[in-house]
């Protein structure tokens, strides 16, 4: 194909161009290239990851139903050893605690909440770790261990739960009027239908804080 002089030069510019930067435009492309695949396989690899760690979860429940703590505990320590960034991690570790409470193992219940605690990614998770920590707490009468737990900021809808925490470990202390405060301010967080309403407006009028009658102006 026959070119006009001005296409020529053009081309002949392009060669030079290439003769001159040929090779990095190729290594760009390479790593260009290189981290697309990087991207692709890791993407691959977490969704491996998180078939392999469902199942291993869905072992444990299982073994949940079963009651067998030890295999529960077992399949936990897999989780969190050869998945940590796994979302059921976390989730496996707070079944763990709750079958070790069951089965009166105390000190592993709090190892595995602690865990949560101390590395779980997710806001929630790290609150009802922290939950119930602080009701193990409660029941071993640790309860500067247990407010502590429950200090600072949490998910706004954990905070009703958070306080009527408190208001359990109060009501232990014998601080009535701490605890009146804390049930009065978990009902008014909590959800109208949340099903632990009536629990709590049942604490709340045991500590002589029964809810004022509204009225309503016509």
């Amino acid at each position: 194909m026959a070119y006009d002089l001005e296409e020529q030069e053009q081309i002949d510019s392009l060669k030079d161009t290439w003769k001159k930067y040929g090779n990095l435009v190729t290594w760009l492309v390479i790593v260009c290239l290189g981290g697309y695949a990087a991207w692709t396989y890791w993407n691959t690899y977490q969704g491996n990851q998180s078939l392999q760690a469902s199942q291993l979860y869905e072992e444990m429940q299982k073994s949940v139903t079963s009651k067998d703590n030890a295999k529960v505990q077992r399949a936990a320590e897999d989780l969190k050893e050869k998945f940590p960034r796994a979302a059921y991690a976390p989730m496996a570790a707070l079944v763990a605690a709750k079958s070790a409470f069951d089965a009166g193992d105390l000190k592993v219940a709090k190892t595995q909440l602690q865990w949560v605690a101390d590395t779980a990614k997710v806001d929630e998770y790290k609150a009802i770790a922290k939950i119930r920590l602080a009701g193990i707490a409660l029941d071993e009468k640790a309860y500067d261990e247990g407010l502590k737990q429950l200090s600072g900021s949490f998910p706004a809808e954990l905070e009703a739960d958070v306080l009527d925490a408190k208001g359990d470990i109060y009501v232990a202390q014998n601080n009535i009027a701490e605890a009146r405060t804390a049930y009065k301010a978990a009902l008014d967080k909590m959800s109208e239908k949340n099903p632990g309403r009536q629990s709590l407006q049942t604490k709340l009028d045991a500590v002589g804080g029964a809810a004022e009658t509204k009225v309503v102006s016509k």
